[in-house]
């Protein structure tokens, strides 16, 4: 029997720093506005899981869309004569030309690693364009711990080497089939970037000097991480939580780095459902008043 999923693709065009970029965007649901930030070197079928889930499109509208460079969002023009670097402020713009290209008004934003990474700049720097922020497997700042240079060599299989280099972030008993297409996510990444990707996770993310600025009076955080994640550990996190009072935080036991791809049934059950009902019912009790 032919089955369609409810979640519907399209094309946006808009223009972010002066650069169009056509970016791939998919939705499913109404309701509260979520957009979704996929992982370094991946892109937004990461949150297929989330996207099919009724539990919460039957409240929110789900948006996941591909960052410039990643999946089915094409670089710009030129591309070839330039070398992908993510930054911090390209990043918040591409987020915010996005929430203005589809009018979301006070959207929820939920990211995971660099994506739980940009979600603490949105809550330092923009906290009023938000409803509320989650950051999955978020920390201030991330040390290298392994070469990356093997992620783009010509003697190498770059996409292999990605899916290698991350598939050890992962619980270890989560379902064979989630496991493997999140590595093939990873092994489908273009040339190098993964590693422009890390540029902004590694350097020009850092966050550590300002974090404790973060006011969640002004837009509340949600922090879970997985305690298989040692890229962004539940002790990284944890020393975010100690410097932005109000945060609220959960350790997501056997779940690592992606846990919308890699067990998306016992995250969203577990760990998500209990904070989309919060933010709901704060949202309810908010426009009451």
């Amino acid at each position: 029997m032919a089955d369609f999923e409810p979640i519907v693709g399209r094309y946006l065009k808009l223009e972010i720093d002066g650069v169009l970029q056509r970016i791939y965007v998919e939705e499913a649901g109404h309701g509260i506005p979520l957009i979704c930030l996929h992982t370094a070197g991946s892109d937004s079928r990461q949150f297929r899981g989330v996207l099919n889930d009724t539990r919460v499109t039957s409240r929110y509208r789900v948006i996941a869309f591909d960052l410039p460079w990643h999946g089915k969002s094409s670089p710009p023009a030129g591309w070839q004569n330039t070398e992908y670097r993510l930054t911090t402020d390209a990043y918040i713009q591409t987020i915010l030309a996005i929430a203005d290209g589809l009018e979301l008004e006070k959207p929820v934003v939920m990211g995971c690693s660099i994506g739980g990474r940009i979600v603490l700049h949105l809550a330092l720097h923009h906290p009023h364009r938000f409803g509320a922020l989650i950051g999955l497997e978020s920390a201030a700042h991330n040390e290298a711990h392994y070469d990356i240079s093997w992620a783009h060599r010509p003697d190498v299989h770059g996409g292999e080497v990605c899916a290698a280099l991350v598939s050890g972030a992962m619980g270890s008993d989560i379902p064979e089939a989630d496991r493997w297409e999140t590595l093939w996510h990873y092994m489908q990444s273009g040339p190098g970037i993964f590693k422009g990707d890390l540029f902004f996770y590694r350097l020009d993310g850092d966050l550590r000097e300002d974090i404790a600025k973060i006011d969640t009076g002004r837009c509340p955080l949600y922090l879970l991480t997985g305690n298989y994640d040692y890229s962004a550990s539940p002790a990284d996190t944890l020393e975010v939580t100690k410097s932005v009072k109000g945060a609220y935080f959960t350790e997501m036991t056997g779940l690592g780095h992606f846990p919308m791809s890699e067990d998306p049934s016992r995250f969203i059950q577990q760990f998500l459902l209990p904070v989309l009902d919060k933010i709901e019912i704060d949202a309810h009790e908010h426009s009451a008043s």
